[in-house]
């Protein structure tokens, strides 16, 4: 008798059917909560948007909306400078603050653990109200504690020691930087930990050839250490550089919640996405500088 054939899906089939099946969830939630809202505030910022009695309704507008970002709303252009102005130069304080802490918590001394969990602290009670609350800026009343611990992280004094020792000009460069350090602290928590590990893959046969060839600690960071870091350091600009674009707390997510609260939701959209085109644009560029300057193994 000739052996009768399996019914059924093969092997292969049932799992590609069960990961589509793990993910069904992820790709329902992506398209209902990421997709649709996409596509809608799309069509809302070429759209004149009013409220009618049966919910938002909207007629095509054309691109009155992103003229008027431009041309009607001072506010908005104002806060795109400030926003690329104030990314420009915190991206790369992060980077050189989070490679300078990775290199020395790299290294071995009592209080490691203890000094890797503090810096990586902030990741874990990254929160809105948490960060305002340190910072003193949530407006409560009675709530010394909290102005007198915010006080801590206020470098108004580099500037002040600066400007009596006659340094005028480095004080007004300083001070920005020096009052964001709490700031540049608190957001470099997962490029400390992205990096530490970067340095954790470097073979130990490499430090060993530097240490035969009487290479300093100098030389071996340049040569050795810093190649081997690099790919990293193109993830941890992209992830710096939207991280601060996409905060809640700069100047043009602030401006476009105000104009939603308006109910102008055409002109918050075309905000938006202006927004998005130009982190985009920038983000691509930065990395296409950066990547000509990555080592890769392979090269």
């Amino acid at each position: 008798m000739k052996n009768k054939k399996r019914r059924g899906l093969s092997y292969s089939s049932r799992k590609a059917l069960s990961g589509w099946c793990f993910i069904s969830l992820w790709l329902m939630g992506t398209i209902v909560f990421f997709l649709i809202p996409l596509v809608r505030s799309l069509w809302y910022s070429f759209s004149n948007v009013s409220i009618g009695d049966s919910g938002l309704e909207s007629h095509w507008s054309g691109f009155d909306n992103y003229i008027y970002a431009f041309s009607s709303d001072k506010d908005y252009t104002d806060c795109l400078r400030s926003t690329l102005a104030e990314t420009l130069w915190k991206t790369p304080l992060i980077l050189i603050f989070s490679l300078f802490i990775a290199v020395i918590l790299n290294q071995k001394f009592r209080g490691r653990t203890l000094a890797r969990a503090i810096f990586f602290l902030p990741v874990i009670i990254a929160t809105g109200p948490v960060y305002k609350i340190i910072r003193g800026d949530m407006g409560i009343t009675g709530s010394t504690s909290a102005e007198q611990f915010s006080t801590m992280f206020s470098a108004d004094l580099v500037g002040d020691v600066l400007d009596f020792l006659g340094i005028h000009g480095a004080g007004e460069l300083i001070r920005p930087v020096a009052d964001n350090i709490f700031g540049i602290v608190w957001s470099s928590g997962i490029q400390i930990l992205i990096f530490l590990a970067a340095l954790q893959n470097i073979p130990p046969s490499a430090r060993e050839a530097a240490q035969i060839e009487g290479a300093t600690a100098w030389e071996y960071f340049w040569k050795i250490t810093f190649p081997y870091v690099s790919p990293f350091i193109l993830a941890n600009f992209i992830f710096t550089a939207i991280d601060s674009f996409t905060s809640p707390e700069n100047p043009v997510m602030e401006r476009i919640a105000v104009v939603k609260e308006d109910l102008l939701y055409g002109q918050a959209s075309a905000m938006a996405w202006i927004y998005f085109i130009i982190v985009l644009g920038a983000a691509a560029a930065a990395a296409g500088i950066i990547n000509r300057f990555i080592y890769y193994e392979t090269d």
